[in-house]
């Protein structure tokens, strides 16, 4: 009889995996990246699908990264998604319990769950989280790939999926933030668009917070800095902001302030407040995926000098 692998003869591979779709619904994409830490190969997997939703590409990228392994691994796999990440390590068990529905319901893709859960009893797999477009050099390719393959999807099925263009606006805004552990800094630059008149601002500020409490502040500051009434377009490379403030703001009011999953949504006083803000204004939250925005480097550096300097007392 064939003895059984001891863990140190089991291959060790990491993987990193990322999903969206534009517009949410919409046409979508996937990526995976596996990295062999013996041989250091790096193997990058995409695709796509007319019709998709972003939960549905984060699981899609988790489920094609695990079927490509053709033996038993360790694996410790790497993605930007809550929904991925809790669905596995809090919530799925009591989904079979249940029948695989939810506490309230309906257990939205089920079929992915399921393919999912089958895949996952073959290996001994870590499940670790990392900030979107934070800089994490294998999370960025991911990403990358995964919003490739949604424009490959718009070539083959015709672009009719795609969120419509935003009309002429009175200002914009660009946002980002740079972390420390706890500490955290943002940054925001607002001014006129092109053909308006105005001043051009720069704001900053210091917090002990999270990333993307951090990304919440820095809006709030932007949005409430302009008069009421009026459009603004804001730039963010975070897609927690941005989608939560275009997409996922009005279900979680429905549900009083509840995710899909029955969960309190974090960070709620903060999406109050900008909800009140936004109440106020017209704002647009153009996609920046794929697009090299000069203004967000150099807001990315004003938020890192921000962090690393001797206070934030003299920013506002």
């Amino acid at each position: 009889m064939t003895e059984p692998l001891s863990l140190e003869e089991v291959p060790e591979v990491t993987i990193y995996t990322d999903g969206g779709a534009d517009p949410n619904p919409g046409r979508g994409g996937w990526a995976a990246i596996l990295l062999d830490p013996a041989t250091g190969t790096v193997r990058e997997l995409s695709g796509g699908e007319p019709r998709a939703t972003n939960n549905r590409m984060e699981l899609t990228a988790a489920i094609r990264a695990l079927e490509s392994l053709t033996r038993p691994c360790r694996v410790k796999l790497f993605t930007d998604s809550q929904y991925l990440r809790k669905g596995i390590t809090e919530w799925l068990p009591g989904w079979i319990a249940r029948g695989w529905r939810r506490k309230d319901g309906e257990l939205q893709n089920e079929d992915l769950w399921r393919r999912l859960a089958e895949l996952i009893g073959s290996h001994k797999i870590h499940w670790g989280w990392v900030k979107g477009h934070a800089g994490n050099k294998w999370n960025e390719r991911a990403d990358e790939l995964a919003t490739l393959a949604i424009r490959e999807q718009r070539k083959q099925h015709g672009g009719e999926a795609a969120a419509p263009a935003a009309g002429p606006v009175d200002a914009e805004a660009f946002l980002r933030v740079a972390c420390s552990g706890r500490k955290g800094a943002w940054a925001a630059l607002v001014r006129p668009a092109a053909g308006k008149t105005g001043a051009e601002t720069v704001l900053s500020g210091l917090a002990t917070a999270t990333a993307n409490q951090l990304d919440l502040l820095g809006a709030i500051a932007a949005v409430e800095s302009l008069p009421k009434g009026i459009s603004v377009a804001v730039y963010t490379g975070s897609d927690y902001l941005r989608n939560g403030a275009s997409r996922w703001m009005e279900g979680w009011k429905r549900r009083g302030w509840k995710t899909q999953e029955g969960q309190p949504v974090q960070n709620r006083e903060l999406w109050e407040r900008l909800e009140r803000a936004l109440l106020a204004r017209r704002v647009t939250w153009p996609d920046v995926k794929g697009r090299e925005l000069t203004e967000l480097k150099e807001l990315g550096k004003t938020a890192k000098t921000a962090l690393e300097g001797p206070s934030g007392s003299d920013r506002a």
